[in-house]
């Protein structure tokens, strides 16, 4: 199994939460670990890099907890957790779980804050899968628009139809050992003058 390494956001009011977290999470599988006393701290935070994981420990001293989970989550490949004292977890457990906000009912244990770190782990991963498939249909699509681009001009500057067009690229890409989207560059660089 490959050592996964997650950059981590600690926001708290409490300096007890930010020593006991910091002692949960090893440098190697968290090389990045940033403490915020207050959301507007967070938010700094937030605009300046790109965070793995995000635990929030509610109620907080100048803002709601809730709304800034909730704000995080929205970031790319993000995954928040929220801890809520027990008597309003599960309100605001309802209101957070479509979000897809992990909640944890405070007073917990060290235990359990490992297992959900694990649980983080794993949802971050699922979320960098989603990412590389999605990078990956990107690509196809944008290799797609620049072959039909290239199929276009050689139909209308060569008059070729679009099959013929379609396999003089195909051809191209074959003998010259390059990829159809190279071989289209080079069409469109020629005839785009």
């Amino acid at each position: 199994m490959k050592d996964l390494a997650y950059n981590v956001l600690l926001l708290s009011s409490s300096s007890t939460f930010h020593a006991v977290l910091k002692s949960l999470l090893p440098p190697s599988n968290y090389p990045s670990v940033c403490s915020a006393y207050s959301v507007r701290t967070a938010k700094e935070f937030l605009n300046e890099q790109q965070f793995d994981l995000i635990l929030v420990d509610t109620p907080l001293a100048d803002a709601s907890g809730k709304l800034f989970a909730l704000e995080a989550c929205r970031k790319k490949g993000t995954v928040v957790l929220l801890f809520i004292k027990q008597e309003l977890f599960d309100e605001v457990n309802d209101e957070v779980i479509e979000h897809g906000i992990f909640t944890l009912a405070k007073p917990t244990s060290r235990s359990i804050i490992t297992q959900a770190l694990k649980w983080m782990g794993s949802a971050r991963e699922h979320l960098r899968l989603s990412e590389n498939e999605t990078h990956l249909i990107e690509q196809k699509i944008d290799d797609i628009r620049i072959i039909n681009r290239a199929k276009w001009l050689l139909i209308s500057e060569l008059k070729m139809n679009e099959t013929d067009a379609h396999h003089y690229i195909e051809k191209q890409a074959m003998d010259r050992c390059l990829s159809k989207r190279q071989i289209a560059e080079d069409i469109i660089r020629m005839y785009s003058l």
